[in-house]
């Protein structure tokens, strides 16, 4: 377990983070082998292919936090001296103040007392941070970025991939599911189609089932009663 009240929210926002993550990492792979590189001042993370410089993938980034095993820390972005107090990891804030979540509005987090604090914790940590931060603004994807010494930023970034539609869900998520644990699928479906801008049906007053559909296509899915998928079936093209 990473920071618990940081998870909640990154499992509501669990399958549109995966969606949105495949996108970028889709976009970066096309490039083949790539380096990344940072410009604060200009706002921009810029993905460039080693064997042709002129490909790129140039996006806008915002800093959201960084991660740290020397002091065994979270910091959030808007904490930084400079930070943007105005940005996303802002929202965050204001979120956390609204809702009542400490973790958000507090400056910096201890790591819990048990945890390990290695690469692939902060790792892991910084996935949740990602998560939340996709749930509280509606922003995607993210990018989890090692900047020396084990320290990992997370940024929020603007990037030139597709909106997300339902035709391209339904071609990704058999493949994504597969791969994913979920730990409210249910709830997970309805965030998706909340930060996607879809249309949601619910099957019954259970919630066996969900539809949901956009102009591009439709998908349904269905729910056993511990709430896991336990089926899903999409239809393509524009939807009457």
């Amino acid at each position: 377990m990473t920071f618990a009240a940081l998870q909640s929210l990154a499992d509501r926002a669990a399958l549109f983070t995966a969606l949105r993550q495949d996108a970028l990492v889709s976009a970066t792979d096309d490039l083949g082998d790539h380096r990344w590189d940072a410009d604060m001042n200009a706002g921009t993370i810029t993905f460039t292919a080693n064997a042709d410089p002129s490909r790129q993938v140039v996006t806008r980034a915002q800093l959201i936090a960084t991660i740290a095993p020397g002091p065994r820390s979270l910091l959030w972005a808007w904490a930084h001296p400079q930070g943007d107090a105005q940005g996303l990891a802002a929202q965050l804030r204001a979120h956390g103040l609204e809702q009542g979540i400490a973790e958000l509005f507090d400056p910096e987090l201890p790591f819990p007392a048990d945890a390990p604090g290695d690469e692939s914790w902060i790792a892991a940590a910084a996935h949740t941070v990602g998560g939340a931060a996709i749930e509280i603004t509606g922003c995607s994807p993210y990018y989890s970025a090692p900047i020396g010494g084990g320290t990992r930023a997370v940024f929020l970034l603007d990037a030139p991939i597709p909106d997300l539609t339902v035709a391209a869900a339904v071609i990704a998520l058999p493949r994504i599911l597969s791969g994913l644990a979920l730990a409210d699928a249910r709830t997970a479906v309805w965030d998706l189609a909340r930060l996607a801008g879809w249309s949601l049906t619910w099957a019954d007053e259970n919630y066996t089932g969900a539809s949901v559909i956009d102009a591009s296509g439709s998908a349904t899915f269905r729910f056993d009663e511990q709430a896991r998928i336990i089926g899903f079936e999409g239809s393509l093209g524009a939807q009457g």
